[in-house]
């Protein structure tokens, strides 16, 4: 039977749900409050530079094929993907670790570092890739967070022990070299958590990383988004933007709809992508499923210092991703989590899309996105921003060896009072509830309300958890379960 179905929110989460629920025959429509689709996933276009806001690394191109191929289609009907090689640079401060686009290039690298390391990264990289099958295949996709039972499989039996220790000790059972420690621990980030609180099993991020490659969509990763927008349009979707939601509207127990804009929206099915913290701040105090002394105590993914800079050059000596970690890994994850504060010698993450994709700067320039990580809601004003941004430049000037700051011909900012004006981010996180073993799987809050009827969550801070694809998977299976309502 079709319902109305009002979603809040038009990230990637929200996208996905409502395609899989406009497929299915029900009268879906999205309220976003911004003036263009894609959530955290948005787009700057400015004097002919294009820069990707949010997420900007394709990882686990699998996941997109699989979303887009439910719809008989492939990635191909509404984005190009090209390989990139090298897939980033490392810059440390003794030397440039190079990762190539295959295992023979990496595991050469690694030798190259370390003698012997090239044989156990093969290991450690084939480990990572059963774990990767696990969890993608039989895990991720049938996991709707219910149950502590949906992670007792043959396979995760067997990999118990996994779940108990964490990345940061797996790798430095098979490595020893600091450096090596960093690349390997890196992928892990994306997770939100530090190494050392991340359970082991999902080291089956250095397969995405390694083993399936660092891809990058021409035009950026906005086409993804566009991508999404154009599919639910073809299946019927309604998408309101400009539509900020006030009120998720309760009678008797029941979701009824949603006030926009002073409007009433009567709905059937209420599905919120928007933060799962802010979602809650639209209901009534007695139908809230959770304090604020439960939220505080979450572990949440660092914010984030973010630059887009338009340069009149061409920059040398870097690529399209390159990573800064000639700091102290372990201090600047203190100054994130144990003790918050702007840290002292930062690690930071370059992004130039304009040098493999000349649509993304005018002739002659490139775009440069920068991207440091930083605790959440610590003090935020145009004159922190402007100190780091000093900082990074002149870091990055020493290690590329090249001058840009007279180069520059505009630069725009976005840190933790942006993530929380625009994206109504809770405490200014960049990407969601970190992924430790207590907030992992049946422990991270719930796909479906448990005091209101017809209430539903999906999105980076519900199962599976941050990143991309986990929230294209988690748009899936939010949608499948209010699929199973009884009518």
């Amino acid at each position: 039977m079709s319902k109305k179905i009002q979603i809040i929110g038009s990230g990637i989460s929200s996208l996905s749900a409502a395609c899989y629920l406009a497929q299915a025959g029900h009268q879906v429509s999205i309220y976003e409050k911004n003036d263009t689709v894609g959530g955290r996933a948005r787009q700057l276009i400015k004097n002919g530079f294009t820069f990707d806001i949010g997420p900007s690394w394709y990882w686990m191109p699998d996941v997109f094929d699989r979303f887009f191929s439910d719809f008989d289609k492939k990635t191909s009907d509404y984005y190009q993907i090209d390989k990139l090689d090298p897939a980033y640079k490392i810059f440390f401060d003794d030397d440039i670790i190079t990762i190539g686009d295959c295992m023979d290039k990496i595991c050469n690298e690694f030798e190259r570092i370390e003698k012997g390391s090239g044989i156990k990264l093969k290991k450690f990289i084939k480990k990572a890739q059963d774990n990767y099958e696990i969890a993608v295949n039989k895990i991720l996709y049938n996991a709707p967070g219910i149950s502590p039972l949906e992670l007792v499989t043959k396979d995760t039996v067997l990999r118990l022990d996994q779940f108990f220790k964490n990345i940061s000790q797996e790798v430095r059972k098979n490595f020893s070299n600091p450096k090596l420690i960093s690349t390997l621990e890196f992928p892990s980030l994306f997770l939100g958590a530090k190494p050392s609180k991340t359970p082991s099993f999902f080291s089956f991020m250095n397969f995405a990383d390694f083993g399936l490659g660092t891809w990058h969509p021409k035009g950026g990763m906005y086409q993804v988004i566009k991508g999404m927008e154009s599919l639910a349009i073809e299946l019927g979707v309604s998408i309101n933007l400009n539509h900020p939601v006030e009120k998720i509207v309760v009678d008797n127990n029941c979701a009824t709809g949603l006030i926009t804009n002073d409007i009433f929206i009567e709905s059937d099915i209420v599905l919120s992508g928007a933060d799962y913290h802010h979602s809650e701040t639209l209901l009534d105090t007695k139908y809230r499923q959770h304090t604020e002394a439960y939220w505080d105590k979450k572990i949440f993914a660092p914010s984030s210092l973010l630059f887009y800079i338009g340069l009149d050059k061409k920059l040398e000596n870097i690529e399209h991703h390159n990573l800064f970690f000639d700091a102290d890994f372990e201090k600047h994850a203190i100054e994130i989590y144990d003790d918050p504060k702007w840290p002292t010698h930062p690690l930071f993450y370059v992004n130039v899309p304009s040098k493999t994709d000349t649509s993304m700067a005018p002739k002659g320039c490139d775009a440069l996105f920068i991207l440091m990580p930083i605790a959440t809601n610590i003090d935020d004003n145009p004159e922190l921003r402007n100190t780091y941004l000093k900082k990074i430049i002149e870091r990055f000037e020493q290690k590329t060896q090249q001058s840009i700051q007279n180069n520059i011909i505009f630069n725009e900012s976005f840190c933790v009072n942006d993530f929380k004006s625009e994206y109504n981010s809770y405490k200014g996180n960049a990407y969601g509830m970190a992924m430790t073993l207590l907030q992992t799987a049946f422990l991270r809050p719930k796909l479906k309300s448990k005091r209101v009827k017809n209430l539903y969550f999906t999105g980076q801070l519900t199962v599976p958890g941050p990143g991309v694809p986990p929230s294209l998977i988690s748009g899936k299976i939010t949608a499948e379960l209010i699929q199973k309502i009884k009518v």
